[in-house]
C-alpha cells in the first residue's frame, strides 16, 4: 500500500512538473515575430506586453488594418491585439483648372441678342453660359426665345424674375 501512495505521489509530482515546464514564449520573441508582420506598413507600429500585441500607426484603409490584425493574432503565443491604430482619410483630389468651355464668339452671340433687354448679364461660370440679373416675366420670355434661336447648346438661366 505504501508503494501505491508513493507511486501516486511521484506521479502528481511529475505532472504538475511538466505543466509548469510548458514553454511559455516571452514578450522578447512576440515582439521580434510582431515587429516583422508590421513592418509591410511603413505607418504602423507595435508593442507586446504580457502577450497582448497594441497596435498603433496609419492605414491606408480599412482591410489593410484588419489584415494587420488578423496576422498579429495568428502569431502563436499572441493572446489579443488592442487596436489603437488609424485609417487615413482618403486624399483628394485637386480640381484641375480648365479654360472655359465656351466659345468666345457664342458668348458674344448671346450678349448681343440680349443687350437690348436691361438687367441681363451673359457670364462664363464653372465653364458654362450662364445668364444673371434681374429681369421682368416679359423679359424673361424673350431671352430665352432668343437664345434658344442661337441653338448654341446648354445655356443656364440663373436670372430672377420679377
Amino acid at each position: 500500500m505504501k508503494k501505491t501512495i508513493a507511486m501516486a505521489a511521484l506521479a502528481v509530482a511529475v505532472s504538475f512538473g511538466s505543466v509548469s515546464c510548458k514553454k511559455k514564449v516571452s514578450d522578447t520573441d512576440l515582439q521580434t515575430q510582431a515587429t516583422t508582420v508590421v513592418t509591410s506598413n511603413p505607418g504602423a507600429s507595435v508593442e507586446v506586453k504580457d502577450g497582448v500585441a497594441h497596435l498603433s500607426g496609419t492605414f491606408e484603409s480599412q482591410e489593410a488594418k484588419d489584415a494587420m490584425i488578423n496576422q498579429l493574432k495568428a502569431i502563436n503565443g499572441i493572446k489579443d491585439v488592442h487596436d489603437m491604430a488609424t485609417v487615413s482619410p482618403a486624399t483628394a483630389t485637386t480640381p484641375v483648372e480648365t479654360q472655359s468651355a465656351v466659345d468666345p464668339a457664342v458668348q458674344q452671340k448671346v450678349k448681343d441678342a440680349v443687350k437690348d433687354i436691361p438687367g441681363v448679364n451673359v457670364e462664363v461660370i464653372n465653364g458654362e453660359l450662364t445668364l444673371t440679373g434681374n429681369i421682368s416675366s416679359s423679359d424673361a420670355r424673350k431671352v430665352k426665345e432668343s437664345v434658344d434661336a442661337l441653338k448654341v447648346g446648354k445655356v443656364n438661366y440663373n436670372y430672377t424674375v420679377k
